[in-house]
Parts: C-alpha cells; sequence; structure tokens
C-alpha cells in the first residue's frame, strides 16, 4: 500500500501544475468557469485516490445543510479535507493565509478561485479582513469555509478555536455548521502512507449565533466537533 500510496502522491503533485495553468486560463471565461475547473481537479484526485489507495468518503447528517448559505467550521487534520469540501457544500471560498497565494501555479489557482486570504500573524487585522471579505462573500451567495484550529492538528488533539467564524456568521446574519471527520486517521499530516478505507464526514445541526456570546458558540461548537471526532475515530478501530 505504500508503493500505491507514494504513486498516488506523485501522480497528484505532478498534475498541479499543468491544472493550475488551465484553471488560471479558465479566469478568462470568468469565475464560474475557474471554479468548475477546480471542482473537475478534485473529482479527478478522489477518483484516482479510490482506485489507487482504496480510500473514499461518505456523508452523514447532509439533511443539515441549510438551503441558504452558511459559514461552515470544519476540522482540520489533513489535506483530505481541503479538497472534499469542495464536494460537500455549493460555491464555496476559503479563508486561508496569504502566504499560500503567493506559490508558483498552486498559488494562482487558489487565487482564481478568490479566497478569503489573510495575514495569520496581524492578530485582529486578521479577524476585521475574515468579517470584511467574508461578509462580501456571503453576500455574493457564496459559504464560508474556516478552519477554527488554523492550522491541522494531528488526530486526537486540537487547541482553541478562532473565533473570527463565529463573529462572521453573527455580522453577517448567516448560521454556523459544524463538521467533523475523522480525515486524519487515514490521510495523515505528514508521511506518505495512505490508509485504505472510508472517511466520514458528520455535518451537524446549524447554530444560530445571533445575540450570544462569541466565545460560549465557540466552546459548544469545538465540544460538539471533538466529541463526534473521538465517536468516529472510535468506530474506525472497530472497523
Amino acid at each position: 500500500m505504500l508503493v500505491r500510496s507514494v504513486l498516488f502522491t506523485l501522480l497528484m503533485a505532478l498534475s498541479v501544475l499543468p491544472w493550475s495553468v488551465v484553471v488560471v486560463l479558465g479566469r478568462l471565461g470568468g469565475y464560474p468557469v475557474s471554479y468548475a475547473l477546480v471542482v473537475a481537479w478534485v473529482r479527478a484526485v478522489f477518483w484516482l485516490l479510490d482506485k489507487l489507495c482504496r480510500l473514499n468518503f461518505r456523508v452523514e447528517g447532509a439533511e443539515n445543510i441549510p438551503q441558504g448559505n452558511a459559514v461552515v467550521l470544519l476540522k482540520h487534520s489533513s489535506a483530505y479535507e481541503t479538497l472534499v469540501q469542495f464536494l460537500l457544500f455549493p460555491r464555496q471560498c476559503w479563508v486561508v493565509k496569504r502566504e499560500l497565494l503567493w506559490a508558483p501555479f498552486l498559488g494562482w489557482a487558489v487565487a482564481a478561485v478568490r479566497p478569503i486570504a489573510i495575514d495569520r500573524d496581524a492578530g485582529q487585522r486578521a479577524v476585521a479582513q475574515v468579517l470584511a471579505k467574508g461578509k462580501a462573500r456571503l453576500d455574493e451567495g457564496h459559504w464560508v469555509m474556516v478552519f477554527p484550529e488554523g492550522t491541522r492538528m494531528p488526530p486526537g488533539e486540537t487547541r482553541r478555536y478562532g473565533v473570527s467564524g463565529v463573529l462572521l456568521a453573527q455580522a453577517a446574519n448567516r448560521l454556523l455548521v459544524p463538521v467533523a471527520h475523522d480525515a486524519g486517521d487515514y490521510w495523515p499530516r505528514r508521511g506518505w502512507r495512505k490508509r485504505p478505507g472510508t472517511v466520514t464526514f458528520r455535518i451537524g445541526r446549524p447554530v444560530d449565533p445571533a445575540g450570544r456570546e462569541p466565545r460560549k458558540v465557540n466552546e459548544q461548537i469545538q465540544a460538539w466537533i471533538e466529541g463526534q471526532v473521538e465517536e468516529l475515530r472510535r468506530a474506525g478501530v472497530r472497523r
């Protein structure tokens, strides 16, 4: 399985340069074209991952996705969820560190789908950037995807969730949608090996943060996400 994992990683890496060029050129046809091209690449990556590594995913709680666009708080433990989110929710944008956009080719492709790029070292200014840019994206009809831990955490670990996602939902009068998963046990944040199996993404009931203390909302969502992750990980061991 290690050989297959290495082969997948190499093929995916090799695909980034030409497909990034395709996505950037797609901007000539407008943002919807670039976005559709990114989604097509993601689908191709997951097809290859399934064929080579026998790794796929399933979704629980899809009925909890609200009709209107919202702010999604997503557990961050792997590269897997950064891709699969394109397939779980409608047209969306990410909150990303601005340095990602500086990477040749990949950064250009990411920029083509209009992320919310922030300076994570800017403290309160970074939060202000998320609120201003995020509200504009929500008003345009996008979903806003937030990794509240700010960085990938090893399975079984977490850190205090950042509050910018909750503040954005309050400022824009939107719901918060929590998402838990066990992707870190199948596609670790370090190393080449991909474990065969089925990653479970569990979508929770939307949380209305209106009129509530942001930190309390954050604590509620973190408790739910981390509790669900632990439950999924225990179930994965039994499988």
